[in-house]
């Protein structure tokens, strides 16, 4: 039999111009599952950027209210303080003028404490969002370390949470535990670090009990840079690590973090504050 040669180079061109067409066809595949998780992600962004900006706006509205609360009262505070200066004088009786005055007093007193109550509330709201971190690392600022480790001392506080972060948009939510004091073996001698696995919002989405990898550290903000740090590997067996129930399971981590010679002697604390990070390995975590 005899076999044309063009008719050959013809079905080899066709032979390779399918496979890259079945390459494309991949290609194409991989870029709109790309393209998906992009819009995702978008469409999260929009909302918590939404959801930022209207906190902001409340902000400042209640910031506003309280102010001109704040005006209001001084005003009648001055005007008590002169009619009860008058009526001390002899200059007429005051009473009946003032009675009314001390109970508008009161009542924007009261007012005045329950905004600013709120103002805080928003205020450390609007911070969490701001400070929200979606790529499984926290940063963590404690200011006034003295002030907080005495308090701790004195069994007044004697653990501080930091704000959440997550591991992704659709991700873990967690967050980080600190006794400055010391918790359980390092009570009065170090400072113990822990690690929570909190209740979120996609939490029937990503797989179970917890597996990732947790590096806590303390930073050293002096040229050394010699960060302190450990990390471990998530017990499956362990009820810290399993879907929470609650608003968040119990901590896991290092009651023997670091000692508290160690921690107050070098550049750990710079202007009454230190920097504890928590990273959370996301490389092997499948999208939800």
């Amino acid at each position: 039999m005899i076999v044309c040669p063009g008719l050959g180079r013809e079905h080899s061109r066709l032979s390779e111009l399918e496979n890259q067409n079945d390459e494309l066809r991949d290609k194409n595949r991989q870029m709109e599952q790309k393209l998906a998780t992009m819009q995702k992600l978008m469409s999260s962004h929009s909302e918590k950027l939404l959801e930022v900006e209207l906190e902001l706006r409340s902000l400042r509205l209640l910031r506003d209210e309280v102010e001109n609360l704040r005006g209001t009262l001084e005003n009648v505070r001055t005007r008590l303080n002169a009619l009860e200066q008058g009526g001390r004088s002899g200059t007429g009786s005051t009473t009946h003028t003032l009675a009314p005055l001390e109970t508008q007093l009161n009542r924007h007193d009261d007012m005045l404490s329950v905004h600013e109550i709120r103002l805080a509330d928003m205020d450390l709201r609007f911070q969490v969002l701001e400070t929200a971190s979606y790529n499984g690392t926290l940063i963590w600022k404690i200011r006034d370390y003295k002030r907080r480790k005495q308090e701790a001392v004195a069994a007044k506080t004697l653990s501080l949470y930091s704000q959440p972060f997550y591991t992704g948009y659709f991700g873990y939510k967690m967050c980080a535990r600190v006794y400055l004091n010391g918790d359980g073996m390092g009570k009065g001698t170090h400072l113990s670090l822990f690690f929570v696995v909190m209740r979120g919002e996609y939490d029937a989405l990503l797989p179970w009990p917890f597996k990732q990898k947790v590096t806590l550290m303390l930073m050293d903000q002096g040229p050394s840079r010699k960060h302190l740090g450990d990390a471990f590997k998530p017990d499956p067996n362990s009820s810290s690590f399993r879907r929470p129930a609650a608003e968040m399971n119990i901590a896991s981590g290092c009651p023997l973090f670091v000692s508290q010679s160690v921690l107050e002697t070098g550049s750990y604390i710079k202007d009454d504050t230190i920097f504890i990070k928590v990273t959370v390995d996301t490389s092997d975590l499948p999208d939800p």
